[in-house]
């Protein structure tokens, strides 16, 4: 992590934070004579943790602070990146507090800046106060999961591989054994599966034969898989075939396989209810704020939002109105190779 990753960072979590002090009311100053009350925070609760010419930052403040970094940066800036993230924070404080002496802030760019991420600062609580008062149902979330049931299919699948010489699955030869053009490694996977259509035994096959080492020594067992786990040709496959079934031979990038499937299931609702809760949740929330953006009744002005002209492909050449053709080659171009 580079420290003007952090710095960069903290310039906009810093802003953010200093105009959300911005609108809290100054606390007024406590009589001298009112006791704390018996619920009070110790002082030491909230101790200062940096000090430097007479300003005081409490640690409250700076971990204020740290919890609007961007989550990429925040594991950093808690972890070991912490007393360099201080370094920034306390330069941008003692920054911001001159620029205050000098009359930054009446700046008008500073206070356009300053409304625009005043502005943000409130959409964004607005935005989570909505969120937080969206509700889903479980009659909600069961008519996604059965409307997108598809989604969630399992297949339990094995298989055996038969890699040509090439494949990114390809094995070192066995003694022996030479490497398989791709000819032959086709010829050898429907040889393989005549075997088991005749009722071979799928485990023992994939154990001896299978250039899939891993899965092999299991059977050529794979586990169940969804929707997109694997390369599309054995995708389609294993999704098409009924349980028990022994597929036709399957090309894909790594070689031929012969796919057996053992069971079609789907991912139980309980399993996927967060994912689909967050979802619809969130389906909601876009459907409410384009609700608010439509009632608004919002009018564009159509000549400065109309899309630019585009530029004309003969663009003239100041330092050469006439510019020569590029000279043909002495020797032709060789002749195309055929794929």
């Amino acid at each position: 992590m580079k420290k003007a990753s952090i710095i960069c960072t903290l310039a906009l979590a810093a802003a953010t934070v200093a105009v959300a002090q911005q609108e809290k009311p100054a606390a007024p100053a406590p009589k001298a004579a009112a006791p704390a009350p018996a619920t009070a925070t110790p002082a030491d609760a909230d101790p200062v943790i940096i000090s430097a010419n007479g300003m005081a930052i409490r640690k409250s403040e700076f971990e204020g602070a740290l919890k609007t970094l961007p989550a990429e940066y925040q594991q950093f800036a808690m972890g070991q990146g912490k007393k360099q993230f201080a370094e920034d924070y306390l330069r941008m404080k003692l920054l911001a507090a001159q620029g205050a002496k000098e009359g930054l802030q009446n700046d008008p760019d500073v206070q356009r800046q300053l409304d625009l991420m005043r502005a943000n600062l409130l959409a964004t609580a607005e935005v989570k106060r909505i969120e937080k008062n969206v509700t889903v149902t479980d009659a909600e979330v069961k008519a996604y999961y059965d409307a997108n049931k598809k989604d969630y299919e399992q297949v339990h699948a094995r298989h055996i591989l038969i890699a040509p010489k090439g494949s990114p699955a390809a094995q070192k030869p066995k003694e022996g054994q030479k490497e398989l053009t791709d000819a032959e490694a086709k010829a050898k996977a429907e040889e393989i599966r005549t075997k088991l259509v005749a009722g071979g035994d799928f485990a023992l096959l994939a154990k001896s034969e299978s250039s899939d080492v891993g899965s092999g020594e299991s059977g050529g067992d794979l586990g169940s898989f969804g929707h997109g786990q694997m390369v599309p040709e054995f995708e389609t496959a294993a999704f098409a075939a009924k349980p028990g079934e022994v597929t036709p031979v399957v090309k894909t990038q790594f070689g031929y396989h012969i796919i057996k499937v053992e069971s079609h299931d789907y991912t139980p609702l309980e399993q996927v209810r967060p994912a689909i809760e967050k979802t619809v949740r969130q389906k909601k929330m876009q459907e409410m704020l384009e609700a608010m953006k439509t009632s608004a009744n919002a009018t564009y002005d159509e000549a400065y939002f109309a899309a630019p002209k585009p530029q004309s492909s003969a663009v003239a050449n100041d330092s050469e109105p006439n510019p020569k053709p590029a000279p043909k080659p002495v020797t032709p171009p060789p002749a195309k190779k055929k794929p």
